[in-house]
């Protein structure tokens, strides 16, 4: 599975974003796809899945209520919708598919997109 994650840029605090991870080689609907974030020098960690029978996986506390996570199968892409962002919202955002079952570890994952950067200005 090939995943290209965009939407990535520079924002406001406050502001929105909407991330894509188009995936290639394997229908969405038979993945499950994770975002993870990566602040500069911290671990990367995981911000919200969906799994491949549509259920929203939580993730990181700090973005409840603010990010969503949706799919469009006919499209084979999985948004990541950002709203009210914060400063320490700033990352690089990746994307990531898991063809077993979904999880909270990274480690869980089969395939990665290439990143995409964040980053909210106060």
């Amino acid at each position: 599975v090939q995943l290209q994650a965009s939407g990535g840029g520079l924002v406001q605090a406050g502001g929105s974003l909407r991330l894509s991870c188009a995936a290639s080689g394997r229908s969405i609907s038979l993945l499950n796809i994770g975002w993870f974030r990566q602040p500069p020098g911290m671990r990367r960690e995981f911000v919200l899945g969906i799994s491949r029978h549509d259920a929203t996986v939580s993730g990181a506390d700090s973005v409840k209520d603010r990010f969503t996570i949706s799919r469009d199968v006919g499209e084979n892409t999985v948004y990541l919708q950002m709203d009210r962002l914060k400063p320490e919202d700033t990352a690089v955002y990746y994307c990531a598919a898991a063809e077993r079952s979904w999880s909270r570890y990274e480690s869980r994952y089969d395939d990665w997109g290439q990143g995409t950067q964040v980053t909210v200005s106060s």
